[in-house]
């Protein structure tokens, strides 16, 4: 029934029997997960991979932080996160949203045929600084971008009036953004679009 060799299946069947006849790599992850879920209880599961892979050099357990990473993400072991990220895409129930008309399908075969828009941020030393791009899907290209230091409504608005100022783009190209508040805005444009939301020509 199963796609493997009688050998294969019958050599998992000894190890889980006699675990000595695990490979040597197999039993040392098998012991550092022990240790790892140790000390991770140990401290309130607050610690995150660098915080146990440092207990664990203090207590001369030699292992790589690499190491200690990808054991805790097959333990299903995570540090707590201080702060809260910002979210950039928060959905606006009280605005309709116009028909999508990508439909996941981001090819195109021509310039100001079809172009995607999102928001993002950037960790500073003076906080967060958010930025709208749009990019034209053919070509790759930013057609259109603004930057601030706040997550303002208009912020997606201006980057988009720049690529349609910068490109003279006719009314058969399609713009596809996210449906967060600040996409899903209304406002007009100097061409006399609408902007809604998710994809809108």
């Amino acid at each position: 029934m199963l796609p493997i060799a009688p050998s294969t299946y019958y050599e998992q069947k000894a190890r889980q029997a006699d675990p000595p006849r695990l490979p040597k790599r197999a039993q040392q992850d098998a012991l550092l997960s022990k240790e790892i879920d140790r000390v991770w209880h140990e401290n309130r599961g607050v610690y995150g991979a660098r915080k146990v892979w440092k207990q664990l050099g203090r207590e001369d357990i030699p292992v790589a932080c690499c190491t200690v990473e990808w054991l805790m993400r097959k333990l299903e072991l995570q540090g707590v996160v201080r702060g809260r990220k910002p979210r950039t895409t928060i959905p606006d129930d009280a605005v309709a949203r116009p028909a999508d008309l990508v439909q996941r399908d981001f090819t195109a075969t021509r310039s100001n045929q079809l172009w995607v828009a999102d928001l993002t941020y950037v960790a500073t030393w003076s906080g967060f600084a958010y930025s709208a791009f749009v990019i034209d899907a053919y070509s790759r290209k930013i057609v259109g971008w603004r930057v601030s230091r706040s997550l303002r409504s208009d912020l997606a608005l201006d980057a988009l009036e720049q690529a349609l100022y910068a490109r003279r783009a006719s009314h058969g190209l399609v713009h596809h953004s996210a449906t967060g508040a600040c996409n899903t805005c209304r406002s007009g444009t100097q061409s006399g679009w609408q902007k809604r939301g998710s994809s809108f020509r």
